[in-house]
């Protein structure tokens, strides 16, 4: 067995600890032993072991900056002297590279005795020697092996970090669990983002382990006053979409994972673990949960679910997984490490720097990945480059502005100005002066002459936001210019002719506004020529975490915090809440978290504001009364399809897509619960 450790280097900190006969060190990336000092050569140094003897040999690869072994107060070197190689003792020290600063790499040598293979039996405690650490000490850790005397023949296996060498060299001894691990561990080799790493490790599960049919990640988070493990991604086999549905970690996995610093198999959950919310509420067949460990500290703990597969994890299972945990554990470590350097930079930025950035991009994009965005973007694509007037339809907070704005952008009058007006913001006069413009004398203050936004605009684009305001008076006036491209300023006898498109906007429904006579009937059709409506935020809530993800950067760089992310708690309950300020209410809730959160911390429930937690008592507002599982299954579903009606405003039409029935279906269960 050969333990390095990298102590002085890049990658200082770096442990290779395993039973081979042929260990690489360099820069490439193919070393076992990667050392990414640039005076370090690719392909630097390799290690042998006898295999008959167990002798340690060092051979340096004729590297540009040579090799010297560091043995008490003697420094060896590595060279054409002895051949380029020189036989390596327990406690001596590798120095590589450039002979000022060189990388130091300790080396501890140790011969495991031989042991019963790794099997659980009833009752039986096994024992592993583990080989001595760099500082001479040695470590002796006792796996359990606990059976249950069940018909069923549940046990209970646990797997020391420690005895992972034991372990590999088991897995290694089966050619066919060979071949699938080299597969499977290559997938996590080169990922260098968290998100990266996340799909890495989700490939490997998946494949090195075919009865898992969930996982879920939770990560160390050492922003508060005691270390946490906070779940932060949950991926399901066969589903692509990573937002969909939730799972729990559960608390009595982690706890036992991480005081135990094993990897634990639980053959039948809900009897093993315990009768946790999480798991009985999930169906767990049965789980795994793996930690992921660097030296002392454990990184996050890696749970494994078998919900659906026939049959139960087997401890060959559990093998298989703490081998994909242990490089998932380099992984996580070099992203995590990664991300620490991209916002280090990030927050060494002037805002100078920023605000110059914000100056060069006159549109930074819609954001949205749900059908009824889609919809949205196709219906802008239509009418981008054509003169009709275009009446934006929607909330307040949805974003009407920036969809003018992109009409403007994305069209041939790109070149020329864009200009918006709020028709609620001033009184009729002025608004009209403000429009039109006026000449010097035409009223009151009017000191000099002045042109209107419609003559300023002539050849772009002018946005009349929450046009539902506007006075009737004025309204004719907007008419006649629309119909005859027509503007005369107050005060003046010349009309002037522009070309000017109009993107109207408002969050009331002009229809009730004419039928009340507080709008034009000829105005309104002239603007519906091409109406355009943006859902409301709780319409779309899978755009949800991409939107707050999108939030979470900007307010990071530009208040120079860095912030790790959303725990998978704190992204349901956003999830969960209607946004009744939609889009504008969810970034003003990311702008508060990322001020609120300690630097480098994950945003947890307890950090949302009070409106949005309000949404856990959800489950009490549907709580069924004790009963027959039939009775409470249909309270459930009856709450259900109240509240899908109450939504679509009882439309059954609509009601029935949204949840995926016809409205036969949905008629035929309204009708068995009495609801008209």
């Amino acid at each position: 067995m050969i333990r390095l450790e990298v102590e002085q280097g890049e990658a200082k900190g770096r442990v290779f600890e395993q039973d081979a006969e042929e260990i690489t060190l360099g820069r490439a990336p193919n070393s076992d032993l990667l050392l990414p000092d640039w005076h370090v050569s690719g392909s630097h140094g390799v290690i042998t072991v006898e295999s008959a003897s167990g002798a340690v040999r060092y051979r340096d690869l004729k590297s540009t900056n040579g090799s010297r072994v560091i043995r008490g107060k003697q420094t060896l070197p590595v060279d054409s002297t002895v051949g380029f190689e020189l036989a390596l003792k327990h406690g001596d020290r590798l120095q590589l590279g450039d002979h000022e600063r060189p990388v130091l790499v300790g080396v501890s040598i140790a011969v495991l005795p031989a042991t019963t293979p790794f099997l659980p039996t009833t009752g039986s405690m096994l024992t592993a020697t583990i080989p001595p650490r760099a500082d001479g000490s040695s470590v002796l850790r006792a796996a359990t092996v606990q059976a249950v005397e069940e018909p069923e023949a549940k046990v209970l296996v646990m797997r020391p970090v420690e005895t992972v060498a034991e372990v590999q060299r088991t897995v290694e001894s089966d050619p066919g669990s060979l071949k699938g691990l080299l597969s499977v561990l290559r997938k996590l080799t080169g990922a260098i983002e968290l998100d990266e790493v996340f799909d890495a490790i989700e490939a490997a599960v998946f494949e090195a382990v075919p009865k898992a049919t969930h996982l879920t990640l939770a990560l160390r988070d050492d922003s508060g006053d005691k270390p946490t493990y906070v779940a932060v991604t949950t991926r399901v086999r066969g589903r692509t979409d990573k937002s969909g549905e939730a799972v729990p970690i559960s608390k009595s996995v982690v706890r036992k994972v991480v005081e135990q610093r094993a990897a634990v198999l639980a053959a039948d959950a809900m009897r093993e673990v315990g009768e946790t919310a999480s798991i009985m509420g999930a169906k767990i067949l049965s789980t795994m949960g793996v930690p992921l460990w660097r030296g002392e500290e454990i990184l996050g703990v890696l749970q494994v679910d078998n919900r659906a597969q026939p049959g139960m994890f087997k401890d060959r299972d559990l093998d298989l997984l703490m081998l994909v945990g242990q490089q998932a554990s380099l992984a996580v470590h070099n992203a995590r490490l990664y991300r620490q350097v991209k916002q280090a930079e990030m927050s060494a930025r002037t805002e100078n720097s920023f605000l110059k950035q914000r100056a060069q991009k006159k549109f930074e994009g819609i954001i949205g990945d749900s059908k009824a965005m889609q919809s949205l973007f196709e219906k802008m694509a239509k009418v981008v480059d054509t003169r009709v007037s275009v009446l934006i339809e929607g909330e307040t907070g949805t974003g009407k502005e920036l969809v003018a704005s992109a009409v403007h952008y994305q069209s041939r009058r790109k070149d020329r100005l864009f200009i918006a007006q709020n028709c609620a913001a001033l009184p009729e006069t002025l608004l009209e002066s403000e429009l039109f413009g006026h000449k010097k004398g035409a009223f009151t203050g009017a000191t000099e002459d002045k042109k209107g936004l419609f003559e300023l605009a002539d050849g772009g684009t002018l946005f009349l936001d929450e046009i539902g305001e506007m006075p009737l008076g004025l309204q004719a006036k907007i008419l006649r210019t629309l119909q005859e491209g027509e503007v005369r300023p107050l005060g003046s006898g010349v009309v002037k002719n522009v070309d000017v498109r109009i993107v109207a906007a408002t969050n009331r429904k002009l229809e009730d506004e004419v039928a009340a006579g507080r709008f034009r009937q000829d105005l309104y059709y002239r603007l519906q020529v091409f109406p355009v409506r943006i859902p409301a935020l709780r319409e779309r809530r899978e755009d949800i975490p991409v939107l707050a993800a999108h939030f979470l950067k900007r307010y990071t760089h530009e208040l120079g915090k860095p912030v790790a992310g959303f725990s998978q708690q704190a992204m349901e309950l956003l999830m969960s809440y209607d946004f009744p300020g939609n889009v504008r209410e969810l970034e003003n809730e990311v702008q508060r978290l990322v001020i609120q959160c300690e630097p480098g911390g994950y945003v947890m429930a307890e950090h949302l504001s009070p409106r949005i937690r309000n949404i856990e008592g959800l489950l009490d507002k549907i709580r069924a009364p004790r009963g027959t599982l039939k009775d409470m299954i249909e309270h459930i579903e009856k709450w259900l399809l109240i509240e899908a009606l109450r939504e679509h405003g009882n439309n059954k039409s609509a009601t029935a897509k949204t949840l995926g029935i016809t409205r036969e279906g949905l008629h035929k269960k309204l009708k068995g619960y009495g609801i008209s």
